[in-house]
């Protein structure tokens, strides 16, 4: 079994994504990507068509700003059984932290116009594995047998479609080729984060304290 880490990055990696990074465990024949590119689409296409030209059985697609425990992987191969495609749960990083899977994903046309709706599933049942109609790609196991049957019928599976992004962009396509998705909502992995703390930051964490 060979499997391709795929880490769309910019110019720099976040220190505590590569110590997950470095301390996690690998399952069988595992190489790591680094995908240098300012647009996120086109670093998922060409890992996509690297995975399928060399041969490689899955890809993991792990976000460059994420943590998440050294078991991960093995975790993800447990889930994934014979599914196409599995996350593990993420949130985003600003308010209100939604999580990263959704229970409906559609896309319709006025005109010119694409019009999507997505519905988040905030109520997820937890530490389950569950069916799911999309979800961000912060860590995704995949089939590459699934990412050369999305090229062969899309050519750029991961170019995003107006109003959506590149990974729901990409489970929207999957799902109109009755491909499943599914979340294993036990496998928790962290988002990175920056925030500014200024004097209204300060005030509202520390609201009704006193100081001395």
């Amino acid at each position: 079994m060979k499997t391709l880490i795929a880490v769309p990055c910019m110019d720099y990696l976040e220190a505590n994504f590569v110590e997950c990074l470095l301390n996690l465990r690998k399952v069988g024949e595992t190489d790591i990507c680094l995908l240098k590119s300012s647009l996120v689409y086109d670093a998922r296409n060409q890992a996509a068509a690297k995975a399928i030209a060399e041969g490689y059985d899955y890809i993991l697609w792990i976000d460059s700003d994420m943590t998440f425990e050294p078991d991960m992987m093995e975790r993800m191969f447990k889930s994934i059984g014979d599914k196409n495609m599995i996350t593990a749960l993420c949130f985003a990083r600003r308010p209100p932290f939604k999580p990263c899977i959704y229970k409906h994903i559609d896309v319709k046309q006025e005109g010119h116009a694409s019009l999507p709706t997505t519905e988040v599933w905030y109520g997820y049942p937890r530490d389950q594995i569950i069916e799911i109609e999309a979800c961000g790609f912060a860590c995704v196991l995949q089939k590459v047998d699934m990412l050369d049957t999305m090229l062969s019928l899309y050519g750029v599976p991961f170019f995003p479609i107006a109003g959506l992004g590149e990974d729901l962009s990409f489970c929207f396509r999957a799902k109109q080729i009755d491909i499943k998705m599914y979340a294993d909502t036990s496998i928790k992995i962290g988002h990175i984060m920056r925030m500014s703390v200024d004097e209204n930051f300060r005030d509202n964490v520390f609201q009704g304290s006193k100081e001395s």
